[in-house]
């Protein structure tokens, strides 16, 4: 097969789908890998990295989208893409439709098969392709938060951490998964009050267990939810539901319970964002205030760490990657159940249910289109 890889032109992605070592990979199992020339320099990888792999370099995206069976991305494509993709093409990337009709539309008339990494699930129900890129939001999203928290960017000017004499900042999480599990950890070591919040009694004992006494555990009610938002300096939204738009946890109205200068910062933004005010934000401009709120929503986190975020994300797609790769797309579903959750277009047909319910479009059932 053919394998390719381009240059990510989302505003301020530094990531790349695949690495020198992922390219080895691939050619060590006989597979062509062509890559965009400067596709990874912003990951740290110059082109003749690439080339010692055994990839061939191309001048454009154009290029590369059309002699490769299957692309290999980290971002969903952008509006001047869609036209290089073509019906029976492979798009193994993050695709974030639940969110995002007219993307969906517009992947629909290509005809491509798009497999999303983020609907991608083993039996225990864990999400292998989205869990370092949650891994690492859920410790940026603190980071940030504590940075628009500073008077100078319309924050309260609170310091988490306190200092001897004077409260410490108070965050709160909403979701303990992956990513709430990670602000946690982020949000304890600067040294903040914090509280998490989860619908789920065993989540909450087992995050009662490894943090101990450092953090408060809550049900999340609306009550609970109320309660946190009134007293917080930053709320995390770290609320997923795989495949499928994050419920809307705080509403316009609940602005008015919380301080003029807290910071709101929904890491579910990709899927539609848990925050009724929200949307999507960039690294170039990534904040905007409602109600006196800051709201920090940028869509890609991950893609200003882009040395740690590639190489993380590599570690989990590739294996997955090379099976559609050395099986073809359909065995590889057939043999794979991860794979097969994975996919959510085919030839014009969406095969995901939870993104047709979202999007109110005709679910096809896969395991008709490709055999099973």
């Amino acid at each position: 097969m053919k394998i390719g890889t381009v240059r990510e032109i989302k505003n301020h992605e530094y990531r790349v789908g695949l690495t020198p070592s992922s390219v080895k990979s691939y050619t060590d199992h006989g597979h062509r890998v062509f890559v965009e020339k400067g596709a990874g320099i912003e990951a740290g990888y110059p082109d003749d990295d690439y080339r010692s792999a055994g990839a061939g370099i191309l001048g454009s995206a154009a290029e590369v989208f059309e002699v490769c069976d299957m692309i290999v991305k980290v971002k969903e494509p952008q509006p001047s893409e869609f036209p290089l993709l073509r019906k029976g093409q492979i798009l193994y990337t993050y695709l974030h439709l639940a969110a995002d009709s007219a993307l969906t539309e517009a992947l629909l008339k290509t005809g491509i098969k798009g497999v999303a990494y983020e609907t991608m699930e083993l039996p225990d129900g864990s999400l292998p392709c989205l869990k370092p890129m949650s891994e690492i939001a859920g410790r940026l999203s603190v980071q940030e938060g504590a940075k628009y928290l500073e008077k100078a960017f319309g924050g309260r000017g609170v310091l988490l951490g306190g200092v001897p004499g004077v409260r410490r900042g108070k965050v709160a999480i909403l979701g303990g998964g992956v990513v709430g599990t990670n602000a946690c950890k982020i949000a304890v070591g600067l040294g903040a009050d914090v509280t998490i919040l989860d619908i789920s009694p065993r989540r909450l004992e087992y995050l009662d267990d490894i943090f101990g006494g450092t953090i408060t555990t809550l049900y999340s009610t609306p009550h609970n939810i109320e309660h946190v938002l009134a007293e917080s300096d930053v709320v995390i939204g770290a609320v997923l539901i795989p495949g499928a738009k994050a419920p809307r946890l705080v509403k316009r109205e609940h602005l008015k319970l919380m301080k003029t200068g807290a910071v709101l910062v929904d890491v579910a933004v990709d899927q539609g964002g848990c925050f009724e005010t929200t949307r999507p934000t960039t690294h170039d401009d990534p904040t905007f205030i409602v109600d006196g709120v800051v709201h920090y929503c940028v869509a890609n986190m991950p893609g200003s760490v882009a040395v740690t975020a590639t190489e993380a994300l590599n570690s989990v797609t590739l294996p997955y990657g090379l099976k559609i790769a050395d099986k073809g797309l359909e065995a590889a579903c057939r043999e794979s159940e991860t794979i097969r959750l994975g996919l959510n277009l085919y030839e014009g047909a969406c095969v995901y249910k939870e993104v047709c319910e979202d999007l109110d479009i005709e679910f096809v059932n896969p395991h008709k289109l490709i055999g099973l």
